[in-house]
Parts: C-alpha cells; sequence; structure tokens
C-alpha cells in the first residue's frame, strides 16, 4: 500500500522507487500464469483484437506484433504536451498497478518503468486523447512508446529521441512477450497521476486559503466568536471544525482579534450607532462553514486517489489465487472524473472566498479602514491596486466557467463499444486548469492583503504566524506607494506559492 506522504516522496525525487525481491517474483508468477493459461484459451487481447476488434481471433505468430501495433496505433494525442510532473507520477501509479501481479507482464517491463521514474526520464505526452473509458489509453500509448525505446522524451530539461537517453544510461527497451502494450495502455494512471498532482497543489492552496483569512480578519479587527469551538462544533462538519480550529491556532497571539464579550458583553453601551461591525461580512466570519465542505472535499479526493493508485485497474484482470481470468471494466474512469470534478468546483469556491476578501480591502466605502484601493500614493494621480482586481476577477470568472462537470459529458465511440465513458483526464486536466487560476488569485490576494497591513501600520500587532507570513510576502514584492508594473511581482508570488510556500503545519492540522 502506499500512501499519499509515500507517493510525494517517489513525485519529489525525494526518494527512488524501492522495488523488492517479493514484488518481482509475485509479477512473474502472473506473467507465467498468463502465458500457460492462455495457450488453449481465448484472452482479449492476448490472442484477440482490442475494442470492437476482439471478435477475431489473432494467429499465434502475430501476438508479439499485435501488442506493438496497439502502442503505435493508439499514440495518437494532440495538443500541448503533459508537464514532466504529470508524466512522472503517471508513470508512478502504472507501475503500482503491475506490482499487484494481476496483469500478466514481464518483470522486465516493471524494471524499465523503475528506470524511467529513477532516472527522472519523462515520455513526451499530449494532453488530449483520453475518454477515460478503457483507461487513458492515448496519452498511456505515448508512454508505451517510449518504454520499446520509440518516440521522444523529456531528460535534463531537454527534449531526446528515446533510444539515445536510453542508451546513454544502458536501460534496455521493452521487448513484447505477451502482453505488455495492452497492460501499458489500459488504465487510469495518467487521469490518477494528474489527480494527484492537483491534490498536491490544491492542499497548499487550502493552507494558504486558511492563513490570508486570519489575516484578513487581523485587518478588519473581528470578534472571536466566529472561530469559537464552542459554535463550530453545534454544527456537525468535520471540515467546518478543523478549518476554525486551525484558524484559532493560526491567531494565537494576534492584538487585533476582538474579544465579543468583553467589548459587547462585558460593559453596556451607550452607542446608538456602532463604529466597528457587530457583525463582519460572510467572506469574513464564514470562513470555517465556506472552506469546512472544500477541505472535507479534498479528504475525499485524497481517499478516492489513494485507492485507485494501489487499485489494479486494467482488463482482462488475473486470478492467482483462483487460477482464473477475470474480464470487467476496471479501467473505466469514473471514480476519478467525479472527484476531479468535485475538487475542481471546491478550488473554485476557495478562489471566489478570496476575490471577495479582496474586494472588502479594496472598497474603501465597504472596509471604512482603508484607502480606495489600498493606494498609499496620491488619489487620481497614482492607482495603487486598481488594476490587479480586473485579473482577479477575470481569472476567477475563468474558474466558475470551468467548474462545469465533466463528469456527465459522456459521448459514445469506438463503434458504440465505448458506449459510457468517464472523461476522467479531461476533468482532471480542466481541475488543474483551476488550481492554476486559483494560485494566480491567490498571488493577488496577499499583495492585497500585505498592503493593507502596511496602510494600517499593524505588523506588530499580527499574531506570530501573520508575522511570518506578511515577512515572506514583503521579501518578494515591496510596499507598494508609486505606480509600477504588477504583472512581474505578481508571477513572483505565483512561484513562491507554487514552489516555496509549505505550509507543512497549517496542511497538517486540515489534513490528519
Amino acid at each position: 500500500m502506499m500512501y499519499f506522504d509515500e507517493f510525494l516522496a517517489i513525485l519529489n525525487k525525494e526518494v527512488g522507487m524501492d522495488i523488492g525481491l517479493e514484488a518481482i517474483e509475485r509479477v512473474d508468477r502472473s506473467f507465467c500464469f498468463l502465458k500457460n493459461f492462455a495457450q488453449d484459451k481465448v484472452i482479449y487481447g492476448i490472442n484477440t483484437g482490442f475494442g470492437p476488434m476482439a471478435q477475431y481471433k489473432i494467429p499465434t505468430e502475430d501476438l508479439e506484433q499485435l501488442q506493438y501495433n496497439l502502442i503505435r496505433s493508439h499514440a495518437a494525442g494532440v495538443g500541448s504536451y503533459l508537464s514532466e510532473e504529470f508524466v512522472r507520477a503517471s508513470m508512478i501509479a502504472r507501475l503500482m498497478t503491475f506490482l499487484q501481479g494481476c496483469s500478466g507482464v514481464h518483470p522486465d517491463l516493471v524494471k524499465t518503468l523503475t528506470a524511467f521514474i529513477d532516472f527522472n526520464i519523462n515520455p513526451l505526452v499530449p494532453s488530449h486523447g483520453s475518454v477515460g473509458a478503457s483507461g487513458d489509453l492515448v496519452q498511456l500509448a505515448h508512454i508505451a512508446l517510449a518504454l520499446i525505446g520509440e518516440g521522444r522524451v523529456k531528460y535534463n530539461g531537454e527534449i531526446f529521441p528515446t533510444d539515445e537517453v536510453l542508451s546513454k544510461l544502458g536501460i534496455e527497451p521493452v521487448k513484447v512477450k505477451i502482453r505488455e502494450g495492452l497492460a501499458v495502455t489500459n488504465g487510469t494512471a495518467v487521469m490518477t497521476g494528474i489527480g494527484l498532482v492537483n491534490l498536491k497543489r490544491a492542499r497548499i492552496l487550502m493552507g494558504v486559503a486558511v492563513q490570508t483569512s486570519v489575516l484578513m480578519n487581523e485587518v478588519a479587527c473581528s470578534y472571536d466568536d466566529f472561530m469559537a469551538s464552542e459554535l463550530n462544533s453545534k454544527k456537525l462538519h468535520i471540515g467546518q471544525e478543523k478549518i476554525a480550529d486551525t484558524m484559532r491556532w493560526l491567531s494565537e497571539g494576534s492584538q487585533l482579534i476582538r474579544n465579543r464579550e468583553e467589548d459587547l458583553y462585558g460593559q453596556s453601551s451607550n452607542e446608538e450607532i456602532f463604529n466597528h461591525k457587530v457583525q463582519p461580512y460572510y467572506s469574513l466570519r464564514c470562513v470555517p462553514q465556506i472552506l469546512g465542505p472544500v477541505l472535507d472535499t479534498l479528504k475525499n479526493v485524497e481517499k478516492v486517489l489513494i485507492a485507485e493508485l494501489n487499485s489494479v485497474d486494467d482488463n482482462p484482470v488475473i486470478d492467482l489465487e483462483n487460477r482464473s481470468i477475470y474480464h470487467g471494466g476496471n479501467f473505466h474512469g469514473d471514480y476519478i472524473s467525479f472527484e476531479m470534478d468535485k475538487m475542481k468546483i471546491g478550488i473554485t469556491k476557495l478562489t471566489m472566498l478570496a476575490e471577495r476578501q479582496m474586494n472588502y480591502l479594496f472598497h474603501d466605502r465597504i472596509n471604512g479602514i482603508l484607502p480606495p484601493f489600498l493606494n498609499m500614493g496620491r488619489l487620481g494621480l497614482n492607482y495603487g491596486l486598481q488594476a490587479v482586481q480586473f485579473t482577479a476577477t477575470s481569472t476567477t470568472a475563468e474558474c466558475q466557467m470551468l467548474s462545469n462537470p465533466m463528469y456527465v459529458h459522456s459521448i459514445p465511440n469506438n463503434n458504440d463499444n465505448q458506449d459510457v465513458v468517464s472523461m476522467g483526464t479531461n476533468s482532471a486536466l480542466i481541475a488543474s486548469q483551476v488550481i492554476e487560476n486559483s494560485f494566480q488569485v491567490m498571488a493577488i490576494h496577499l499583495m492585497a492583503v500585505s498592503q493593507a497591513v502596511d496602510c494600517l501600520l499593524i505588523q506588530d500587532k499580527l499574531s506570530l504566524s501573520s508575522q511570518q507570513f506578511y515577512s515572506r510576502i514583503r521579501e518578494i514584492v515591496a510596499v507598494n506607494r508609486i505606480d509600477t508594473v504588477k504583472a512581474e511581482e505578481i508571477n513572483r508570488l505565483i512561484e513562491f506559492l507554487r514552489n516555496e510556500y509549505s505550509p507543512n503545519e497549517i496542511i497538517k492540522r486540515l489534513f490528519d
């Protein structure tokens, strides 16, 4: 069983794939069983054609060529290439299926695929091609093409013909034995790999959303009871309680968060109209209720993805215990497709919350304490952060449009053999775009909330966690006093969030 932290360690090249002798022996037993079992029986994809062509039996002398034909004919993807991280994650997912010993592949395939992962050799895989039904046939065919020494790969940041890289590293291309072509191409590895990378990035976004929400409430000097345990435990959702608990932890030591009991309950007030809002806007006080369901969704996404990572997701499936082979649809990607749709909806809502929090900061008639657009220059001559809101708003709107579900967009194809499909890889790729958009909006949000701290000169009154977060932002972008080009600053903050910001303690509290 591989868990998410173990997957991340391999994905991030902190450790290599540790393939033990026991796993290799299990794979070998599966291969030997399939080879013997198929000699006098009809087994799909071993001695028959594929898909609607399964009605045609293949002569013994053509069985190896059948597998090569599948790989080459299905390497038909188009569009931009998947990132190296997506491809690496997909190869890890494919290898995990083979290690279950239910695919009938030769151990040489396992060894070569392991070498690709350990040497960080990433096949060029186009983004368009999968309907997510017989798995990711087209994208996986491009990976298979590299495994047999054909096609092109990215290695050490450059693109090479695959055979050149393998020759240089002394890696033997896979030679098809009986089932290698079908086994590599027939499964959910690409959508699963992309989904796992999406989850890694979504957890970072959740961490920054909670951290900035605390900072927002410090800027507004909100009353503390919106995150009280006594309040949030009355609504029986784990995610909401986790968000509130984490916000209480992050706000410890803040001199800005107000205590309602002391301010409003402990003494009578003669004010007819209260200068300070008795209850802040929803984007501030409803953070546990808004981010709670997103957190619960991401936890379920992790559960489903890890189950898929450790599953046997191809067809047919070899059952050594019962000495038989079963035909079915374990390659179908509905589980992943559904979860990716849920994920992108959740991340879109998280992004919408950030955009509304930004609007509070920019709108002086709403917040009542900050200059318009956080402008620290001359109003009219200078424009503060006015224009970055356009970018944040338009990008958030795109997230909303992209959140339409892919899961229900099945289109029959393959002579109606694939009459109900998952579109899982499309769903995962659209979710990845929503996540990328969210990083862009969040970067602008960091610029805005740190500017608000400077407008109010409250740096020393923030909680220790917020002070550290604010200081890190200010190491990347300076206080905005005169009009400067914002695009470069936003990109630096995006890079910080994607690759440098590690809210590990926040993530641990939220996801454990």
